[in-house]
């Protein structure tokens, strides 16, 4: 069984850089809410390593349930995959995700100080991997699928700030918590997108937003998504670091010109690796800005 995890989280998701990124996104969210609301003065300790980790066990929790909800139709497009290929057992991952998250709930219960945020976001995400009860129904439709899957990075990102506003006394309902809400889930929203875009000699039998709508159109509605993007943390870092503000909208910049590219010429590359590494450059600059005004102070 160990051995079969293995092959599966090397292929599908690799525990220590995908960890790493639940702290990056945990300490993302957690720092801006602070900064910007003038707290300089951290008590950083366990609550936190979990937060990050919580983080992490939710969205492998969420990749496990998608090749269970997936599994038919990845045995005929994707029967390379560990689980499709007969690799990976479903038992395997069974076990596994529900000692993961009876690990998650425990730490949770005992050490975190918003547990019905979290409470809401693991029933969320039960409801995901149920189809929300409608899964004929959600699984034909591309966008419905969109609409009601997409906002769990929303909610996780509550449950990000939820607990450092209750931590630190702040209040809940303002303009940055908001714009922290928003900030993060652009880009899960706009990747996810992307990743279904091809030019029109790439299609299968695989459903897309570019066979539903053209390729051209999909690419426009990212390109106007992506500058909503940039407009939430341009308005997060304004105070922060006005050179870190110069450096989002180059990149914007950077990418509003590869999704041009892209809708002259679609067999030139493909959409989403743009857009990785656009959302990888983006992040990192938020990471920076922070790091760069706790050490410094306001540029």
């Amino acid at each position: 069984m160990l051995k079969r995890l293995h092959i599966y989280f090397k292929e599908m998701y690799p525990i220590i850089p995908r960890l790493v990124l639940g702290w990056i996104i945990f300490g993302e969210i957690y720092f801006i809410v602070l900064l910007n609301n003038g707290v300089t003065q951290f008590r950083i300790g366990i609550q936190e390593v979990i937060g990050g980790f919580t983080v992490f066990s939710f969205l492998l929790w969420l990749r496990i349930a998608d090749d269970f909800k997936d599994y038919e139709l990845d045995c005929r497009l994707f029967a390379h995959r560990p689980l499709p290929s007969g690799r990976v057992k479903k038992k395997d991952l069974a076990i596994f995700v529900s000692i993961l998250i009876g690990v998650t709930v425990a730490l949770n219960v005992l050490f975190m100080n918003n547990f019905w945020f979290f409470l809401f976001l693991y029933v969320y995400g039960t409801l995901m991997s149920l189809w929300f009860f409608h899964r004929k129904k959600i699984q034909k439709s591309l966008p419905l699928a969109l609409v009601t899957h997409n906002p769990v990075q929303m909610i996780m990102n509550v449950y990000i700030i939820s607990f450092t506003c209750i931590k630190y006394g702040l209040g809940a309902f303002t303009l940055t918590n908001f714009l922290a809400a928003w900030t993060l889930y652009f880009p899960a929203l706009i990747w996810e997108v992307s990743r279904k875009i091809r030019a029109p000699r790439d299609e299968t039998e695989y459903v897309t937003y570019s066979k539903l709508f053209g390729y051209k159109k999909s690419t426009v509605f990212v390109l106007i998504l992506t500058w909503v993007d940039i407009l939430t943390n341009v308005l997060l870092v304004w105070n922060l670091n006005k050179i870190s503000v110069a450096a989002l909208l180059l990149n914007t910049g950077w990418m509003t010109w590869k999704f041009a590219q892209f809708m002259e010429e679609p067999t030139r590359f493909r959409i989403v690796d743009k857009v990785e590494r656009y959302t990888y450059i983006q992040e990192s600059m938020m990471l920076v800005t922070i790091a760069a005004f706790i050490m410094f102070g306001k540029v």
